[in-house]
């Protein structure tokens, strides 16, 4: 699955690296970039939501296309979340990275959600209101260039998102100097949910990490046994997406989470 992400993305970074050659690489946004870190990291109000802005998976197909970005951007900061995420893959997800400008209003901090594999994407990303990206272990088979994505994106101001699906991946992560560690429950073979990942990988978490619990989550009592178990924050896509009311199903699920 993950090497079909790669493949879809080759183009991206031909075109990157064509532009870095020419000297004509986007120039950093200018405006406010919120800290996503601070806004997801739990604290006295209780465990945080990401809602995400997700129009299509591989798993589910079509996500109510007919909702467009600057619709549930309201949708969601009415509804409580602390940031959104934002798929920007094209192929397989229906994403964009334009749909960052247009989420922006809302005013949350926003993380670029796609599948990353070169330190020019990070670059790329500085030059949107993105104030996050996420990077996933397995994209990376060698560990030097892994750290190397974490700290390109610590050097350009963004947090960098590190996405862990089994222990060798959170090992790896922890090595590279990840500080916002995701656990995603899906198996990238079946496309199911295993959600006794989340529960046993939180044992390892340190302190001053910011832990994520990705997929899933479709609750309020999803959102408190997670924040029972200690993790900072969850993401959640489909289930909000797909309910005829997001924000409403965003409210419930932050009511569980703070609960």
């Amino acid at each position: 699955m993950l090497e079909k992400f790669r493949k879809s993305k080759q183009p991206e970074v031909d075109m990157l690296r064509k532009c870095e050659a020419e000297g004509t690489l986007p120039a950093p946004y200018e405006g406010q970039r919120i800290s996503f870190a601070d806004a997801v990291k739990r604290d006295e109000s209780g465990m945080k939501v990401i809602a995400e802005y997700k129009r299509a998976s591989p798993a589910k197909g079509d996500i109510n296309l007919g909702l467009s970005a600057a619709d549930v951007a309201g949708m969601y900061a009415r509804g409580g979340a602390s940031a959104i995420s934002v798929l920007t893959e094209h192929k397989y997800f229906k994403g964009d990275l334009s749909y960052l400008e247009e989420i922006k209003s809302c005013g949350l901090p926003m993380l670029r959600k796609d599948f990353l594999v070169d330190p020019l994407q990070v670059v790329q990303t500085l030059s949107t209101p993105a104030s996050a990206l996420l990077v996933i272990v397995r994209m990376f088979a060698d560990d030097d260039k892994l750290k190397e994505m974490i700290d390109k994106a610590n050097e350009c101001g963004l947090d960098a998102v590190v996405e862990a699906f089994d222990m060798t991946d959170l090992i790896r992560a922890k090595k590279a100097g990840a500080e916002i560690i995701q656990i995603n429950n899906r198996d990238l073979d079946t496309l199911g949910v295993d959600m006794s990942r989340s529960v046993e990988f939180i044992r390892e978490k340190a302190e001053g990490e910011i832990w994520i619990c990705a997929s899933g989550i479709a609750e309020p009592e999803d959102c408190a046994q997670m924040a029972r178990l200690g993790y900072d924050c969850v993401l959640v896509g489909t289930s909000i997406m797909s309910s005829p009311d997001p924000q409403s199903k965003l409210a419930a699920l932050v009511a569980g989470a703070s609960s």
